[in-house]
C-alpha cells in the first residue's frame, strides 16, 4: 500500500473523494433512492465504510441496500471480494472494487476506497464520498426506514452536529492517521498533540451528556465511535498515539461501551478484521506484518453507567433487530 505523504513536510494528506453524485429522493444527480438498485461495498476494518455499516442497521435498510463485504486484506488491485465463493461478489458479478470504479469511469486512476455505492444494473460506482453517504441515508432514503428509524440527523441540530463533526473529524478521525503515517517528527507531533486535546475536550463534554450532540444518538456519535473503536486495538500503538489507551481515560471509555452495547453498533464491528488490516496492509508501518494478539476484548461488555445521564438513545424510536444471519459478525471477548 502506497501511503501518500509530503516529502518536505512529512504530512499525511488523504485524497478527496473523487465520485461525489448523490443518491436522493427526487434524483436530482440522475441516481434516484431505488429498493434493490445499490449495492453498499464496505470492509469491516475501514471507520469510514464501518459508519456507514451503522447507519444502515440503525435505520433498517438491510432489506432495501445489499451488502458486500471486501476481504480486510488489500492487494495492489483495490478491495477484493475473496470472502465470497469464487472470490467474485454474487450481486455485482466482480472480483475487485475497482471493476466499478472503471465502469464509472475508464480514466480513473486513484485511490480505490470504501464505503462505495455501486449501481447494480450498470455495474458503475455511484459514489464513494463516504461523509455524504450516510447523511443521505439519514435524509433521502426515509420512505424506506424501518417503523421505529432514530432520527440521526434532526433539523433542528443540524448545525451542532456539522459543527462537531468537523471538529472530530479534523483532530480525531484524521488525526489517527496523520500520526500514524507521519514521515517526519513535526508532522508526527502536530496530529499527536490535536488528537489528544481534542479528546481531553471531548471527555469534558461527555462528562455532562450521554450523548454529543441533544439526547438521542446522532451522526455525531456515530463517526467519533468508529474511530474510538479501533482505538486501542491500533490506533495506540500501529499509529503511536499513546499518551493514553481508550481503557485509561474513563469518561470516553465509558461512552465508547455504552455505543458498543447498543444495538447497531458493537453487532457491526469485526475486531479480526480490523487488526488484520492494518497491521498486514500498512507495510510502512509494520514491515513484520505480524497481528498483536491483544488487547483484551472483554472489557467492551462491561457494565458502563452511562444510563445516569439520561438521554433516549433512539429518541421516539425503537432499537434495531438483530442482523440478518449472513451479516452477523463473530461475538468477540
Amino acid at each position: 500500500m502506497t501511503i501518500p505523504t509530503d516529502p518536505d513536510t512529512g504530512e499525511f494528506h488523504r485524497a478527496p473523494n473523487a465520485f461525489t453524485a448523490r443518491i436522493t429522493a427526487d434524483g436530482r444527480d440522475g441516481w434516484p433512492v431505488e429498493p434493490g438498485r445499490y449495492r453498499l461495498v464496505v470492509s469491516r476494518a475501514c471507520p469510514w465504510a464501518s459508519r456507514a455499516l451503522v447507519v444502515r442497521r440503525l435505520l433498517g435498510l438491510e432489506g432495501v441496500l445489499s451488502l458486500a463485504v471486501a476481504d480486510p486484506i488489500q492487494d495492489e488491485r483495490s478491495w477484493r471480494f475473496t470472502l465470497d465463493p469464487g472470490g467474485v461478489d454474487p450481486v455485482l458479478g466482480i472480483g475487485f472494487l475497482h471493476e466499478a470504479y472503471e465502469k464509472a469511469d475508464p480514466h480513473y486512476d486513484g485511490g480505490i476506497s470504501v464505503p462505495a455505492i455501486v449501481d447494480v444494473p450498470s455495474g458503475k460506482l455511484v459514489t464513494n464520498d463516504y461523509p455524504q453517504i450516510t447523511l443521505d441515508l439519514d435524509t433521502e432514503w426515509t420512505a424506506h426506514q424501518r417503523d421505529g428509524a432514530p432520527e440521526l440527523y434532526p433539523e433542528a441540530l443540524r448545525d451542532e452536529i456539522d459543527a462537531v463533526n468537523a471538529d472530530v473529524h479534523r483532530d480525531v478521525n484524521a488525526a489517527v492517521y496523520e500520526a500514524g503515517f507521519a514521515t517526519k517528527q513535526a508532522a508526527y507531533e502536530d496530529a499527536y498533540d490535536r488528537l489528544f486535546a481534542r479528546l481531553d475536550a471531548l471527555s469534558e463534554r461527555l462528562s455532562r451528556q450521554r450523548y454529543l450532540v441533544g439526547d438521542t444518538i446522532t451522526e455525531a456519535d456515530i463517526r467519533l465511535f468508529t474511530t474510538l473503536v479501533r482505538f486501542d486495538a491500533v490506533y495506540h500503538g500501529h499509529f503511536k498515539c499513546n499518551r493514553h489507551k481508550l481503557t485509561e481515560l474513563p469518561v470516553l471509555w465509558a461512552y465508547a461501551r455504552d455505543l458498543f452495547q447498543t444495538p447497531g453498533f458493537g453487532d457491526t464491528v469485526d475486531f479480526d478484521h480490523i487488526k488484520r488490516h492494518y497491521y498486514q496492509v500498512h507495510e510502512q508501518v509494520n514491515p513484520t506484518r505480524i497481528v498483536p494478539k491483544g488487547p483484551d476484548l472483554a472489557g467492551w461488555t462491561s457494565p458502563h453507567g452511562r444510563e445516569e445521564l439520561g438521554g433516549r438513545p433512539f429518541g421516539n424510536g425503537t432499537p434495531p433487530p438483530p442482523p440478518p444471519e449472513q451479516e452477523a459478525v463473530t461475538p468477540h471477548g
